[in-house]
């Protein structure tokens, strides 16, 4: 059974104190309740005060209960605001600008705004294309949503999606050093995100659709990708189908099976479900059959759905019907983007043999891990607390950047096959095993690798401005 780590528990305590052992006095407390403390700010207020945020490491949350309770009691100062280390991050946001050059003098305020910028503009009037180069379009994307599909929170609202899609934006920064900015949209009405969108559109590079419930979601990003020329891509979307087929790929590899001859059943027909199913068919796919609450999506059945009637087209061609546990019979791989508990024991010891699960609902996979591991050859999911996390962060921060580096106009889908067959790539084939289909995030090559397929792929297509091999072989 995999354990799950324990990472030390961090929270931050801030201080008003006069007396002048007061701070010695509470790391003491600290240290007796097993808590460390890591460091401690400390700001003189006025004469005979001063404010300190001490920051304070557990082994057990309960720990810091004893710890706030004896402080409490401590004279000569007192607790002025608990901050628990999630919270304490998200103060004032995860984001600042910065300048790239600095203004020290009134000839660089004259250079980079009044009177010297107009030289600027009219360029950009001149030739359109230079707002890549004289502008931060080049390296800009919005990361836009409407609040109503955020993580396993559900329709929470565009205020409180806002530290969602900051994360994004630092992710974009940390990972391929994207400039992202957040933009959380007050309406749920189709055609106003889409004109708003477009209205917004000369500003960046590229747009990242984030956390927008599904079926809206189809509609807004084909329309978007038809009515503009910058890439547009719902991540929610491709960037899991992505990270999925670059991890179905390696454990294909370890389980010495073909993608053509194998049994796909995927658990969740929504906007992750079909793009999954959509990407594994353009891999090579056949035999795919998607499962929702309804039962097997199958050609033969009416559907309300717009989008489960195209659907059932591309898949399920044996037309089998029933629910999961009919349809998992025989199956060589379960993908879940659905909901926690739906695959069960009897269904896993169903499915072929060297089965591969990949059950990536979150907090809670469709399957316990532990329950499933020792009766399947791969086992994977969304979890950072288990071997093989699916995670879409291994893939947008470099689809993006290579998007950006050619200059493209879409992120089609022979960028995205590219960019999971460069994902999978990372992994030597003498490293894979059961516990190693898919790199770390934090691994530096997978940014680079996908850049370089991406931008590659989206020249040969025909969806980039610029060449970036002109010359190299």
């Amino acid at each position: 059974m995999h354990q799950i780590n324990r990472n030390p528990y961090t929270f931050t305590l801030r201080v008003q104190y006069r007396s002048s052992d007061y701070l010695a006095n509470l790391v003491s407390i600290a240290e007796n309740y097993k808590g460390t403390v890591l460091h401690a700010d400390v700001k003189v207020l006025r004469e005979n005060l001063t404010s300190a945020d001490v920051v304070i490491s557990v082994e057990q949350p309960e720990d810091q209960k004893w710890i706030e309770k004896a402080v409490n009691q401590l004279n000569g100062g007192d607790i002025v605001e608990l901050l628990e280390e999630i919270m304490y991050l998200h103060k004032g946001g995860k984001l600042e600008t910065t300048l790239k050059n600095p203004i020290r003098t009134k000839e660089d305020l004259s250079k980079v705004y009044t009177p010297g910028v107009a030289k600027v503009c009219q360029a950009i009037v001149q030739d359109h294309t230079q707002a890549y180069e004289l502008t931060t379009k080049k390296n800009t994307v919005a990361v836009i949503s409407d609040g109503t599909a955020v993580l396993g929170l559900g329709d929470i609202g565009p205020k409180a999606a806002m530290p969602v899609m900051e994360g994004k934006a630092a992710l974009f920064k940390q990972f391929a050093d994207v400039d992202a900015v957040p933009i959380c949209l007050d309406t749920k009405d189709t055609e106003e995100i889409i004109a708003i969108v477009k209205a917004l559109a000369p500003t960046f590079g590229g747009i990242n659709l984030e956390d927008i419930s599904s079926p809206r979601c189809f509609e807004i990003e084909t329309r978007l990708r038809n009515e503009l020329d910058i890439p547009v891509f719902h991540d929610d979307q491709h960037g899991t189908a992505i990270v999925v087929l670059a991890g179905l790929l390696n454990a294909l590899k370890v389980c010495g099976k073909n993608i053509k001859d194998v049994k796909i059943v995927v658990n969740g027909v929504g906007a992750a479900g079909i793009s999954v199913s959509k990407m594994l068919l353009h891999a090579g796919a056949v035999n795919l059959i998607g499962v929702d609450r309804e039962g097997a999506i199958n050609r033969l059945h009416t559907y309300d759905r717009a989008h489960w009637s195209d659907f059932a087209q591309i898949t399920n061609p044996g037309l089998e019907t029933g629910g999961l546990s009919d349809v998992i019979k025989g199956a060589d791989v379960f993908i879940g983007v659905s909901a926690p508990g739906v695959l069960k024991l009897d269904d896993v010891l169903n499915m072929a043999k060297d089965p591969i699960v990949f059950a990536m609902a979150n907090p809670t996979p469709e399957i316990d891990p532990a329950i499933a591991a020792p009766h399947v050859k791969i086992m994977a999911t969304g979890r950072s607390d288990f071997p093989n996390q699916i995670n879409n962060v291994l893939c947008f921060p470099g689809i993006f950047r290579g998007a950006l580096d050619c200059e493209a106009f879409d992120i089609n889908d022979e960028m995205k096959l590219a960019a999971a067959e460069a994902i999978s790539s990372v992994i030597d084939p003498s490293e894979l095993h059961e516990h190693y289909i898919i790199p770390d995030a934090f691994d530096p090559r997978v940014v680079e690798r996908i850049r370089t397929a991406v931008a590659r792929a989206a020249f040969e297509s025909g969806a980039a401005r610029k060449n970036l091999f002109s010359g190299i072989n």
